[in-house]
């Protein structure tokens, strides 16, 4: 890892922020920004997780992503226990610097969610005319990569 700290800058200008070259996050109320990780080379999407200004910094200074818990109140850095660490292939702020998106190659057996399967989506919700007034969950996904009591025990 590298041995330096990132710095943000403040948030100044609205120019600046929108248009300029520094990075400036805007964290929320609870100092947390949501993010977006999809798959490097297909575009599907992951997860939507969040960080806060440690696990940022751990990201960038790493290379491989880092978030917080909110569940845990704790840095979490994805993959550690499961060996399916996301290399970071490239990180992007939207123009409010107020989200990231972060575009990932999956280490392992390739899965992101922590119940097994390849990404958090693994389930569709049906829309319109397939619409029920209690809507039944459509399964996207049916294989899982791992199994979650193997790797993270029994919860």
């Amino acid at each position: 890892m590298n041995d330096f700290k990132i710095i943000f800058a403040d948030r100044s200008t609205k120019p600046e922020i929108e248009e300029g070259a520094v990075l400036a996050p805007k964290f929320d109320k609870d100092g947390l920004i949501p993010v977006v990780t999809t798959d490097f080379d297909s575009g599907e999407v992951l997860m939507l997780a969040y960080m806060n200004r440690e696990s940022l910094a751990r990201t960038i200074q790493l290379g491989e992503a880092v978030y917080w818990s909110r569940s845990r109140q704790e840095i979490w850095h994805k993959g550690a226990t499961s060996g399916n660490a996301q290399v970071v292939r490239q990180l992007r702020i939207d123009c409010d610097q107020d989200a990231l998106w972060m575009r990932v190659t999956v280490k392992g057996v390739g899965a992101t969610c922590h119940v097994g399967y390849r990404s958090c989506f693994y389930r569709s919700i049906p829309v319109g005319a397939a619409a029920q007034p209690e809507p039944k969950l459509d399964f996207t996904e049916t294989e899982k990569l791992f199994d979650p009591e193997k790797v993270y025990g029994k919860k």
